[in-house]
């Protein structure tokens, strides 16, 4: 029997097994391992921050904190996809394992503010690398009748750092130092490294690293964060920013991306739309309940914690089924998406406790979804192809989270928290709409 290391490639077709058989046990081990690391990570450093930014006495480059991660991320997605793609995936992977532990460990070790949010620039940049070839693995590992396991589990290896990220991050950060949220971190990260090396040993490929990319991204880059700033500060430097954007999105997403072109330019815009509105919702989700409804900051948690466990349930349920289709599934679990967030907007008016119901079907929705659109990609893209159409996934992900919760934001500064809502519902409307289009005319 060959092993998983020799199936880096075009997958085989082969029988259905588990993911946790004998082919398969050390990729899934450590994917996941990934997947947990990055996420805890995500999710655990909210909690130190404010004691960073009040020790390096830093609070005017708070949200710097956070940006940066973002801003460094969009081009090494962009790197990682063109370099994967040509190289094969163990080189940015392992490049990016080692460039995130280093940002830790600058973050972690950061004598001013600036120090530290450069730290956190090379976290953002270290991620952004290692994430993408994550995606080329399970393409070249695993049969495609397994890939809605794959990623069903890689979903759930979000639930636990969501659930107790923030807790373990909150109560490192109060007994031990916010320094060993980042430094904490650095140990963990050789595991992942051990379990993948055998996977991905002979995996080099010699191909042509694409040109032309790295000043797209670069434009990318810099224009969501000027948009980003002239959103928030109101300012003419929003114009210049979206010009960026635009190119940049031109030259790095498939073409019809943005007219939602059938077959994978939906998939790929789907992501960022749900992921804005997923993300713009949950934003502003505490602050409603808190203001409007008198919740304490435990209680209103409640209501993410149920988003989260909707998540993983629907995870569970699109990679075990095989009587519904990808496009079936992307156009329920679009449709529930929308149906959470206009819950949540009619919790805002009535009782707060009606949250809880509404985002776990809004959690339920996105579960389905979210793999169901990276597995639809992967069916859809030529093995040269991957990588480049896995980090287009990356940037939609990430700039539809941004600039949902920027625009957000704006709305709700300008005109309350009604209004906030009412744009992310209107972005869940038009993945709705838009999801029957996920499968190909030529499939």
């Amino acid at each position: 029997m060959s092993t998983a290391a020799e199936t880096v490639g075009p997958a085989r077709a082969v029988r259905r097994t588990g993911l946790l058989s004998g082919p398969y046990r050390t990729a899934t081990i450590g994917i996941l391992l990934v997947v947990t690391l990055l996420a805890f990570e995500q999710m655990a450093v909210g909690t130190a921050m404010p004691a960073a930014a009040r020790e390096l006495r830093g609070l005017s480059m708070y949200a710097w904190g956070f940006s940066a991660v973002f801003i460094s991320g969009l081009v090494a997605t962009v790197l990682a996809g063109g370099w994967a793609d040509a190289r094969g995936p163990a080189v940015p992977l392992f490049t990016g394992l080692t460039i995130f532990v280093t940002g830790l460990v600058i973050a972690g070790t950061a004598p001013a503010m600036a120090w530290f949010v450069a730290g956190r620039a090379v976290q953002g940049f270290g991620s952004g690398l290692a994430v993408v070839p994550l995606y080329v693995i399970v393409a070249g590992v695993y049969p495609e009748e397994s890939r809605p396991k794959v990623f069903a589990a890689m979903s759930a290896a979000w639930v636990v750092p969501s659930l107790v990220g923030p807790s373990v991050g909150g109560l490192v950060a109060e007994h031990l130092g916010w320094r060993w949220v980042f430094l904490g971190l650095v140990p963990l990260v050789l595991p992942a490294a051990v379990m993948l090396a055998p996977v991905l040993r002979g995996s080099r490929t010699e191909g042509t690293l694409p040109r032309g990319r790295t000043l797209a991204a670069v434009a990318l880059a810099a224009g969501a964060a000027l948009l980003l700033w002239g959103i928030d500060h109101r300012s003419p430097l929003a114009l210049p920013g979206l010009a960026g954007l635009a190119y940049g999105l031109r030259v790095l997403l498939p073409r019809g991306t943005l007219r939602l072109g059938r077959g994978l330019p939906t998939a790929i815009a789907m992501r960022g739309l749900l992921m804005g509105t997923m993300v713009g919702t949950e934003a502003f989700i505490p602050l409603a309940l808190v203001t409007r409804h008198g919740f304490t900051p435990t209680a209103a948690g409640i209501v993410l914690t149920a988003g989260a466990l909707g998540w993983s349930a629907g995870s569970w349920w699109q990679g075990r089924s095989t009587a519904v289709s990808r496009a079936r599934f992307a156009v329920l679990g679009a449709a529930l998406v929308a149906t959470g967030v206009a819950g949540i907007a009619l919790a805002l008016y009535t009782s707060g406790w009606a949250a809880v119901p509404a985002w776990i079907v809004g959690g339920l929705g996105m579960g389905m979804t979210f793999p169901t659109l990276s597995v639809q990609v992967l069916n859809l893209s030529a093995p040269s192809e991957q990588g480049a159409n896995s980090s287009a996934l990356q940037i939609s992900d990430t700039l539809g989270s941004s600039l949902a919760v920027g625009v957000a934001g704006a709305l709700v500064n300008a005109a309350g928290l009604g209004a906030g809502l009412v744009w992310t519902l209107v972005t869940a409307l038009v993945a709705a709409l838009a999801a029957h289009r996920v499968e190909d005319s030529h499939a």
